[in-house]
C-alpha cells in the first residue's frame, strides 16, 4: 500500500505564543498557535450546505467519518492546457475509456501535471452537461482540479450540491494517481460549518 497526499500545504498561523513551563527536568516553553484563515484556505471540502439553498442539514460535526474513509474512487485523466475552456461530457467519457465509474467517488485530473494555480484561474472548467453526467453515475464525492467558470458560469456546484455530492477543491498531486484508489478525507469536527480546510490522501495498492 502507498499513500499519496493530495493536500495543498498552507501557512495560516499569524502568531505563536510561548508559555513557560517549569518541570522537574527544567524550564521549557510550550508553543500555542493562533490561526487566522477562511474556509477556502488550502485544499477544502464543501458539503451541500455550502450553498444555503441546498443545505441538507449535514455539516462537519454530524457527518459520519465512515462516509469519507477509504472511499473507492476512479480517476479520469485529461491534459487540458491553460485557457482551453469547457470540459464536455464526451471528453470525460472518452477519457474514462469504457471503465465502470459507478463508484462512490470520481477524481478528475484535468490539468495533467499542472496545479490549479499554474493556469489562469478557472480558464478550464466543467460544462453543465459534464456535471450532470457525473451526477448520473451516482457519485457521492467529486475531487477535481477544475470546477466552475468565471466568465461562463455553469452552476456546477449548485448542480452537484442539489444531488447531494460533496466536493473537494484545490487538490494537488492528482497526476501521481493510478486509475483506481481509495480516498480518505479528514477535517475538524465543527458544528454548523459546511465548508472547511481538509486533509485528503489517496491509498494505492
Amino acid at each position: 500500500m502507498k499513500l499519496i497526499d493530495l493536500t495543498l500545504p498552507w501557512k495560516p498561523c499569524t502568531q505563536v505564543r510561548r508559555i513557560p513551563l517549569t518541570l522537574p527536568e527544567g524550564e521549557f516553553a510550550a508553543l500555542v498557535y493562533e490561526f487566522s484563515y477562511d474556509s477556502m484556505t488550502g485544499t477544502y471540502v464543501d458539503f451541500p450546505g455550502h450553498i444555503a439553498e441546498t443545505d441538507d442539514g449535514v455539516d462537519a460535526e454530524n457527518f459520519s467519518p465512515a462516509g469519507l474513509y477509504r472511499v473507492p474512487a476512479s480517476v479520469i485523466r485529461l491534459n487540458r492546457q491553460d485557457g482551453s475552456g469547457a470540459v464536455m461530457t464526451e471528453e470525460l467519457q472518452s477519457a474514462a475509456d469504457g471503465r465502470d465509474l459507478r463508484v462512490p467517488a470520481i477524481i478528475i485530473n484535468a490539468l495533467g501535471n499542472k496545479r490549479f494555480d499554474e493556469i489562469a484561474e478557472r480558464s478550464v472548467y466543467l460544462h453543465a452537461d459534464a456535471a450532470e453526467w457525473l451526477i448520473s453515475h451516482g457519485i457521492k464525492l467529486l475531487v477535481s482540479d477544475i470546477y466552475e467558470s468565471n466568465k461562463e458560469p455553469q452552476s456546477v456546484f449548485l448542480r452537484l450540491f442539489r444531488a447531494g455530492v460533496l466536493t473537494v477543491c484545490l487538490p494537488v498531486n492528482l497526476h501521481m494517481l493510478p486509475e483506481n484508489v481509495r480516498l480518505t478525507v479528514m477535517f475538524p469536527r465543527v458544528k454548523n460549518v459546511t465548508q472547511l480546510p481538509c486533509r485528503i490522501v489517496a491509498e494505492t495498492e
